[in-house]
């Protein structure tokens, strides 16, 4: 489906899960855009309960069969950044800069985020979070001073970090030691008391079942070397 600015089909389906990152950031788009939504859970590979029945309708419209995807009017489209593009550009929010600041975070963030959590060894977490704490810098430093990333205003820029904010405490407790710049997280308190943040931010369960998920990850990858 083409990226463009025709009106939204409201309601939207959320293909997603609150553990995904990518699903994340769709749902903060949707809430902090007043859209009128439902989430369809389909849980990542990895955090399926044993018997989960994935949705036909997500394996039909879903190119990778992978989360997130969003269903309005009929049309399906998958991958977060091409969401967030359609949603934000559908109600008139979205710049070109917003655009690029939203890849740039997907290139210097997300691979240490992810690495941090999934890491196995020692050595490699601490690469990991030696990266992330360089990223988290580096979207500071776009902050300049101002509360927003891209302009006075919240943008798809907070959609596409907002995921960090989500699960930092959580990223600390799997082993996350880097420096977090006061900007960035003053940002991420920001983000996360708007109407978006509200919509996703983690329960105390949640925080408690993230942490779980990959610290058993990794006592399983350790009995098995």
């Amino acid at each position: 489906m083409t990226v463009d600015g025709s009106p939204v089909v409201e309601p939207v389906a959320l293909f997603g899960h609150w553990i995904c990152p990518y699903s994340v950031r769709v749902e903060f788009a949707l809430a902090q855009l007043g859209y009128d939504y439902e989430v369809v859970d389909v849980p990542p590979t990895a955090a399926r309960p044993k018997g989960f029945v994935v949705p036909t309708e997500f394996l039909e419209h879903s190119p990778r069969r992978e989360i997130p995807m969003i269903r309005e009017g009929g049309r399906y489209l998958a991958d977060s950044l091409p969401i967030l593009e359609r949603l934000y550009r559908a109600r008139g929010r979205c710049r070109d800069e917003e655009v690029e600041v939203a890849r740039r975070i997907d290139r210097t963030v997300f691979a240490p985020m992810v690495g941090v959590y999934y890491g196995t060894e020692p050595a490699r977490i601490a690469a990991a979070s030696a990266a992330l704490a360089d990223a988290l810098a580096g979207v500071a430093r776009l902050l300049d001073g101002r509360d927003w990333l891209v302009g006075d205003v919240p943008s798809l820029a907070e959609a596409a970090i907002v995921p960090v904010a989500v699960r930092l405490d959580g990223l600390r407790a799997l082993g996350f030691t880097g420096p977090v710049p006061a900007a960035f997280a003053d940002h991420a308190e920001r983000c996360l008391a708007l109407p978006g943040g509200r919509a996703v931010a983690w329960t105390e369960a949640q925080q408690a079942e993230f942490v779980w998920r990959f610290t058993t990850f990794r006592e399983r990858w350790a009995a098995g070397r």
